[in-house]
């Protein structure tokens, strides 16, 4: 089962007008490598990560470290304000996916997210969310990733094929039907 949650807060610090956009596995699933995806709109930790934990810390418990790695954020806060409390941002390089988010709640356990560049198309972030919480989730993130960009390629290839063929009349115009008299 998957659980993809819209959330935009009432009314914070700073009101966010667009909706978290994130996907979660279901818990059934022992050994899974990724327990959701997280589409951020920006790299921007700071921005970013208040939305995420107020979904999360009711689910999870009160997220109190994350980590990333730093090969795709400009930049990482060592602290991060969050409803209520401050989140302690930490990195690794050779240790973690760079499309990886790692949570860690004192009260439940550790989660690993994959994180969806910003700039993705929105049909493939749909299907790297699909992908990131189906019920096998036995790829890491940069895998998903470079499947993501297999599946991007193919399609435009199609789509080329299929140009190509509509401008050599392989679509005639339409025939439309006969007008019925009564």
């Amino acid at each position: 089962m998957t659980a993809t949650t819209l959330y935009t807060p009432a009314v914070e610090k700073r009101t966010f007008s667009l909706p978290l956009r994130l996907a979660l596995a279901s818990t059934d699933t022992p050994g899974a490598l990724l327990d959701g995806a997280w589409w951020p709109r920006s790299r921007d930790l700071t921005a970013e990560l208040p939305a995420l934990t107020a979904v999360l810390d009711p689910r999870w418990g009160r997220i109190t470290h994350v980590t990333v790695n730093p090969t795709l954020w400009p930049v990482i806060p060592r602290k991060v304000p969050v409803d209520g409390h401050v989140v302690s941002v930490g990195w690794f390089t050779a240790e973690q996916d760079p499309h990886k988010l790692m949570l860690l709640s004192y009260t439940v356990g550790r989660w690993d997210l994959l994180v969806i560049p910003p700039q993705t198309d929105p049909a493939i972030a749909a299907w790297l969310m699909t992908a990131a919480t189906g019920p096998l989730r036995s790829h890491t993130a940069s895998e998903l990733l470079e499947r993501a960009k297999f599946q991007r390629l193919v399609t435009e290839a199609d789509q080329a094929r299929e140009a190509v063929w509509d401008s050599e009349g392989g679509h005639g115009p339409r025939a439309t039907p006969p007008a019925r008299s009564v």
